[in-house]
């Protein structure tokens, strides 16, 4: 089992968790292609982290690159930069800009 995180990603949780479920529980050849169908920001992203997950599980436990799958994809919330728009008469609304937390396993089936 070997993992790759990104965290405080400027993204909001919720798109990137779209794109999460499309690749969990797929092989990683098959979620590399999934991936690279997507047009979205979200994709590019899940893409490296995916890599880096697989990069680890090479270098570190010695297993085959082919043979691993997407065992688990988390897509949790970050920290919330807080910022003011300025709008009429004096007043001000919030802007929540969203950051996420992204954690990707992969492991060989089991048999």
């Amino acid at each position: 089992m070997a993992q790759a995180v990104l965290r405080q990603f400027r993204e909001s949780p919720r798109r990137l968790r779209v794109v999460a479920g499309m690749i969990r529980g797929k092989s990683v050849a098959s979620a590399l292609t999934i991936l690279k169908l997507q047009q979205r920001k979200a994709a590019v992203v899940l893409t490296k982290v995916l890599n880096s997950a697989v990069a680890n599980a090479t270098e570190n436990e010695k297993a085959d690159a082919d043979k691993l799958f997407v065992t688990r994809v988390c897509v949790d919330g970050g920290t919330v930069q807080r910022r003011f728009m300025p709008r009429a008469q004096g007043r001000a609304n919030r802007l929540n800009r969203r950051t996420a937390h992204i954690t990707v396993v992969v492991d060989l089936p089991e048999e």
